[in-house]
């Protein structure tokens, strides 16, 4: 976008990693949803495409802001007249520094998981989010304890309605055949022989949407799907083999039925306690438990006000509290007035609309433009598939901050769609939909005009009204 605004201004492109993410297959769903992939690019293809973009490979040591100066890992320098951060979020692990714990945030995470799932008997998964859902999905072959603390799975999407809706699929033989991974991997000739060193905790490029997609998620034995889930807990502790023995504690065998537990014969590599009292024996555990803004290379010596969230705070114009210094997505906590019916959530879809809208501030505030909040900022909307259902959320969809003023209106097909209505004061506010029910486009107007909805009743969701002829 800024490399478009300014053709014969150079524009650097500083990245840790000799990859880019690059958007591909952008649909337009409707006013506010929209639809894409996420590719790795290798830096060159950005280069070829926009003569006046130079892609900078190296960490960032430094950032003197008031200097106006960027200093790298490679001991070079660089001045800039605007800069905006997208330095993204990492994810937060249970406990940093086990050898047996394993965070999903990136693609070269997603690999490593894949050659220890090869060999697992049994793993742990740890987190209620998106990636957590998925990636329990998608497991075959291996004996998966979920571990969340919320009694519901996926309470960051929806609701305990929908959750039960979504867990028959848990259990149901998977039949439909991998599709084939649209994402490529680039890397450097010679990068994958090196031995992962203490450093490979190094920031990888943030997962797509569909990152699980090629990658071949199966276990060493011979059934597809096993889930049991452990509701309302965290860890509490782990334990190596040898600690665990010196204990003398029993640790669970898998669950066949909801109230057996018998003790394990098998011993284990690692054991997760959880605050439940449980013990389980397992080879390895994923923790999926969200991310934290990654701006730690920035902080020194610079006097940014941080959210409560962690993240870098931006006004309207995605402006820092430091003068020419920006940020998007990730890393950043949108801390104006929000708009009754937009949250902020670090999904790809945000951090896309951010960093474009940021591009565009950046213009403006060069040329002396003025520039109104975009309108991707008016009403929460994002699309994404769990369990291999489409899935649809928008607004206020699960009642954030509406307090106990609101209703909800339910209509659902068992294994076929789950529409949900967040209702107040006879105003839609929010909704989620999941399967293919064509009502995304009728909803996201209702929602966006505030239309009063109380002479419908209960109607607005009568699957033999076609409530799209209403409101068309």
């Amino acid at each position: 976008k800024l490399a478009m605004e300014f053709p014969s201004e150079d524009i650097l492109l500083l990245t840790a990693s000799p990859v880019i993410k690059a958007i591909t297959n952008f649909k337009q769903v409707s006013k506010t949803l929209e639809e894409f992939d996420v590719e790795e690019q290798p830096s060159s293809l950005l280069e070829k495409r926009y003569p006046n973009i130079k892609v900078i490979q190296s960490e960032v040591k430094q950032l003197k802001s008031d200097e106006h100066k960027i200093f790298t890992e490679d001991g070079k320098e660089y001045m800039y007249e605007k800069l905006c951060l997208c330095a993204g979020a990492k994810p937060k692990l249970i406990f940093e520094g086990n050898p047996y714990v394993l965070g999903i945030r990136d693609t070269d995470s997603a690999q490593a998981f894949q050659k220890k799932l090869a060999q697992a008997e049994r793993i742990v998964v740890v987190g209620n989010g998106g990636i957590a859902l998925e990636l329990v999905y998608e497991i075959q072959g291996c004996e998966v304890i979920w571990a969340i603390k919320d009694k519901a799975i996926g309470n960051t999407f929806f609701d305990a309605g929908a959750a039960e809706f979504l867990i028959p699929k848990l259990s149901a033989g998977k039949q439909e055949a991998p599709i084939e991974c649209k994402r490529t991997k680039y890397t450097m000739e010679g990068k994958e022989k090196e031995k992962p060193t203490a450093a490979s905790d190094k920031l990888g490029s943030a997962l797509g949407p569909d990152w699980h997609e090629g990658l071949d998620l199966k276990g060493t034995k011979e059934f597809s799907h096993k889930v049991h889930i452990e509701t309302l807990c965290e860890v509490k502790k782990i334990h190596l083999q040898q600690e665990f023995i010196q204990l003398q504690c029993t640790s669970l065998a898998f669950p066949k039925h909801e109230k057996n537990e018998a003790p394990d014969e098998v011993l284990w590599p690692v054991y997760v306690e959880l605050t439940n009292g449980k013990i389980y024996g397992c080879d390895f555990i994923v923790s999926a438990t969200g991310v934290v803004p990654n701006i730690g290379p920035f902080l020194d010596g610079n006097n940014f006000a941080v959210g409560e969230d962690g993240g870098l705070k931006v006004d309207k114009h995605m402006q820092t509290s430091l003068p020419d210094v920006y940020a998007a997505g990730d890393i950043c906590m949108a801390s104006w007035e929000p708009s009754p019916l937009w949250h902020q959530m670090r999904l790809w879809t945000q951090a896309r609309q951010m960093g474009w809208y940021a591009a565009k501030c950046m213009a403006a505030d060069t040329l002396g433009e003025s520039i109104d909040l975009d309108f991707s900022f008016e009403l929460f909307a994002h699309v994404t598939k769990f369990f291999n259902y489409k899935v649809v959320v928008l607004g206020k969809y699960n009642a954030q901050g509406l307090g106990l003023d609101h209703e909800l209106m339910l209509r659902c097909t068992k294994g076929q769609e789950y529409v949900k209505a967040v209702m107040q004061n006879g105003r839609m506010m929010g909704a989620v939909l999941i399967g293919e029910t064509d009502l995304e486009e009728t909803f996201e107007n209702l929602i966006l005009n505030q239309m009063d909805l109380s002479a419908y009743g209960e109607d607005l969701l009568n699957p033999n009204i076609d409530i799209e002829d209403y409101f068309d």
